[in-house]
């Protein structure tokens, strides 16, 4: 037999095992070269395992185990022919469904007709409250298979008997315990290292977001038609944060010991919510982007994070983050900085609120918009002004991001 041993391929530079989050196909299936077998989780990312050979696969790894870079998952049996008109794992799945329901209709509808909620056997757990508790099985409604009573069932019987309120035996009170992803332990880990680790702050400001309403309202359709992309907030705030980093360059550089690194460039994160938590790709050189070529980077790797694409290398690095909880109702959060980074900027809601402007009560529409830093290298000054300066990009768009034509810098 010719057998393949398939190891665990390297998702990235520094990481050294991953879990098996989902086989995508059975012991004993068919697989196609090139056919996704199984998703696996890293600390940066979920990616796809696809097989390197046709034939039949055996596996070596259970669904949640971590296993190292280089380990072999599973074996592929190259010599081993495709099963004449079937599928390679799909219809093999549907055999052994298909099956089961004949083996366990047919002595089904005696036992059900015969036992009732009431008169269900008690699990030996469930049997052992019931007996300390002086409680009859009978008396008890089983929620399990075939009035089952489960061990839940006989708790909550055995609170009347406890001297509690009838009241608070009612309802359902099981618990579900779920093992994290190895990308979900990864985050608990980097958010607990930075409030251990540095020393941070968040400034507060807000933002009038009239003039941007007005520019997208009235050429949203014409910068569509031309780039092929929404005119949205992300390309304004991105726009307005790397001019604030070039004026406050503090803001865009990182702590390595006991030394201070400055970047001459802005790779600004944008925090990407998909199906397996926050992401955040990375702008490259974003200081150097139009308005459109910001929209378009944005939506192609919102797309690639909804779809479970992203690749490591579109995550890695990043001066500066952007994230948007206004998107999901937040009307203002202090962001925890994303490490090795010094600083984030945190959007939230926009709430038509009252403003006094020029000594006149007048309805805007506003946001509140914060600014999370380490003070081990960002003193408060900066940081204050970076917020101002990001403030005054998003209420005069035209004569700060725009340079004084609008139409001309929309690239219209």
């Amino acid at each position: 037999m010719s057998i393949l041993e398939m190891k665990v391929p390297s998702p990235g530079e520094s990481i050294t095992e991953v879990e098996i989050a989902t086989w995508l196909v059975k012991d004993g299936d068919y697989v196609q070269k090139d056919q996704p077998i199984a998703e696996v989780d890293s600390d940066k990312a979920t990616l796809e395992l696809p097989a390197e050979e046709s034939g039949i696969i055996t596996l070596k790894a259970e669904e949640g185990e971590v296993v190292q870079v280089g380990q072999v998952v599973c074996l592929i049996d190259m010599a081993a022919a495709k099963p004449e008109g079937a599928a390679p794992a799909p219809k093999q799945e549907e055999a052994p469904k298909a099956a089961e329901p004949a083996k366990v209709e047919a002595p089904k509808p005696a036992p059900a007709a015969a036992q009732s909620y009431a008169t269900g056997s008690p699990s030996p757990a469930a049997k052992k409250i019931l007996d300390e508790k002086g409680i009859n099985a009978s008396q008890v409604s089983g929620s399990g298979r075939d009035g089952r009573i489960s061990k839940s069932d006989a708790e909550l019987a055995a609170v009347p008997a406890m001297g509690g309120s009838s009241l608070t035996a009612t309802g359902a009170r099981s618990t579900t315990t779920t093992k994290l992803s190895v990308l979900r332990r990864k985050i608990a880990q980097r958010l607990v290292s930075v409030k251990n680790e540095t020393a941070m702050l968040t400034t507060f400001n807000e933002v009038d977001m009239s003039e941007i309403f007005r520019l997208r309202k009235q050429y949203k359709e014409e910068f569509g038609q031309k780039h092929g992309v929404g005119l949205g907030f992300m390309s304004f705030f991105t726009k307005a944060v790397t001019r604030a980093l070039q004026m406050y360059p503090d803001v865009n550089a990182s702590i390595d010991g006991d030394f201070k690194i400055n970047y001459d460039f802005c790779d600004i994160s944008i925090a990407v919510s998909g199906p397996k938590g926050l992401m955040v790709p990375v702008l490259r050189n974003a200081e150097n982007m139009s308005f459109a070529n910001v929209e378009g980077n944005i939506k192609d790797l919102a797309i690639k994070v909804r779809d479970g694409k992203i690749t490591v290398d579109e995550m890695t690095g990043g001066t500066f983050t952007i994230t948007n909880g206004g998107t999901f109702g937040s009307m203002l959060s202090t962001p925890i900085i994303n490490p090795p980074q010094s600083a984030i900027l945190g959007m939230h809601n926009i709430i038509q609120r009252p403003v006094a402007v020029d000594g006149q009560v007048v309805i805007r529409p506003m946001m509140y918009v914060a600014m999370s830093y380490d003070h081990r290298i960002i003193d408060g000054k900066e940081s204050v002004g970076f917020l101002v300066a990001v403030k005054e990009g998003i209420d005069n768009p035209v004569e700060i991001l725009l340079g004084g034509d609008e139409r001309k810098g929309l690239g219209l």
